[in-house]
């Protein structure tokens, strides 16, 4: 058995292959955030033991149960919505607007889980609107994503009547709305955000694309600081915003998921068309002739 055979017989399967390079790129990234964010993390951890031993110090009446029924109060009222520097609760976290927009990050699986209900009602409810809702917001994402690409294409086919440069005119097409996309769902917002919650330009993009992407990590949430007096239009914006974005955000995504599967059919069909031409120069063999030849014209063995 010659090489060829041995690595043929030997080929990985293709969803084999998947899911190593899946492994592979989660292990790598899993390395990367480690050596970013590993040390910085433990000088964290060091300053916050050292603020609580300064507390501990300067309040000397406060022991640790003191400091742990403090910090139950503080994290209490974080998640309901109180300021402890203005004392006023804003109508709380669960006023119509901010459980309106819960009610988005539910069924768009963003789930920041900064809000979440704590009745037995609110969290059956929850399951049985999530159930439900999250079926229903994909495929109305899956039609304004259809609608987009559809006004896209109406768009270009337009400019590519009125040029001779037809794929010169689809790149270019296409590269304005991805640039008009980006601008709208993340300079825009970026700036909003920057404004109205106080973040750093870094901050608000790394949010835009954690909520636009359905991560939700949930360290970074708009419209949610209690030390903070939101307009009532903000809301309404960040609900409409998260919308269109997830829609114009999954259309990119499958675009580029398009792109990976064309390359890999392309270079299935170039080691395929590799194969065959390496089968026929094989076969027009000048050895392989003449010893093809020399069996033809040997006689029969006769006993």
């Amino acid at each position: 058995m010659g090489l060829k055979e041995m690595f043929h017989l030997a080929r990985v399967p293709s969803i084999l292959m998947l899911g190593l390079v899946y492994m592979t790129y989660v292990l790598i990234g899993g390395v990367v955030f480690w050596k970013l964010e590993g040390d910085l993390g433990e000088k964290d951890i060091s300053v916050l033991l050292q603020n609580k031993k300064n507390l501990l110090m300067t309040y000397p009446c406060l022991n640790q149960e003191g400091l742990d029924a403090v910090a139950q109060v503080l994290t209490a009222a974080s998640k309901a919505g109180l300021s402890f520097k203005n004392n006023y609760t804003k109508s709380g976290f669960w006023k119509y607007t901010s459980s309106a927009v819960f009610a988005a990050t539910v069924v768009t699986t963003i789930g920041y889980g900064n809000l979440c209900p704590t009745t037995s009602a609110g969290q059956i409810f929850c399951v049985f609107f999530a159930l439900f809702g999250i079926p229903l917001n994909v495929v109305v994402l899956n039609r304004v994503g259809k609608y987009i690409l559809v006004i896209g294409r109406n768009i270009s086919n337009f400019f590519e009547g009125k040029t001779e440069r037809k794929k010169c005119t689809r790149f270019f097409v296409h590269l304005v709305s991805y640039l008009s996309g980006t601008v709208l769902f993340f300079i825009v917002p970026m700036i909003v955000f920057q404004l109205q919650e106080g973040w750093t330009y870094s901050q608000a993009l790394y949010y835009c694309f954690i909520t636009l992407s359905t991560i939700g990590f949930g360290d970074f949430v708009a419209d949610s600081n209690p030390d903070k007096m939101y307009p009532d239009w903000y809301s309404v914006l960040m609900a409409s915003w998260i919308f269109f974005g997830l829609a114009w955000l999954a259309l990119i995504i499958n675009h580029s998921i398009d792109i990976l599967e064309q390359l890999n059919s392309h270079l299935k069909r170039r080691r395929q068309k590799q194969e065959e031409e390496s089968n026929s120069a094989e076969g027009a063999n000048p050895d392989t002739q003449v010893k093809e030849e020399d069996d033809i014209k040997k006689p029969p063995v006769t006993q």
